[in-house]
């Protein structure tokens, strides 16, 4: 039985939108499912998928909180314009 841990951050995939959703989970756990049907003859039923919602300010990357890091992204972007 295979258990499945997906992370991901909690911005939403459209403006102002700050989770994912339900729709978008739902395909998650499909395809995650699907995938290990798949690859390694695994049945849907028999697998689970656990969908965990990371917080922006609790991940990043580059050695800075995330925000930091997309700043400065952000401002070397606008300086080589």
């Amino acid at each position: 039985m295979p258990i499945v841990t997906v992370q991901v951050t909690r911005e939403g995939t459209q403006p102002g939108s700050d989770k994912v959703t339900a729709e978008e989970k739902a395909a998650i756990i499909q395809g995650v499912s699907e995938v290990l049907r798949d690859v390694l003859n695994k049945p849907l039923e028999s697998t689970y998928v656990i969908i965990e919602e990371v917080d922006l300010e609790n991940w990043g990357w580059g050695g800075m909180p995330t925000q930091h890091y997309r700043q400065l992204l952000a401002q070397r972007k606008s300086s080589t314009i």
